[in-house]
């Protein structure tokens, strides 16, 4: 079984690499583009077949280790 978690940052962070990103993608001349946001994908291969174990282990996994919760939020989907 996978499990694919998204960590970005919360609203209200600032984000210079989605700022960058933005910036660049105007100057490209795309429009409409109001907002970037940068964030990651970590993508977890379990042994568990059991799907609401997986979601309660991840869960714990991304409090404890893979996002930090006081500036990121996250979500989880299990494959």
């Amino acid at each position: 079984m996978k499990a694919v978690v998204n960590v970005y940052l919360k609203e209200g962070v600032l984000d210079p690499q989605g700022k960058a990103a933005h910036h660049a993608l105007v100057s490209m001349d795309f429009e409409g583009i109001q907002d970037v946001r940068i964030g990651k994908q970590i993508v977890l291969t379990l042994e568990t077949e059991d799907r609401v174990k997986a979601l309660e282990e991840v869960k714990e996994m991304c409090e404890t280790l893979l996002a930090n919760t006081v500036i990121e939020d996250y979500s989880i989907e299990i494959l």
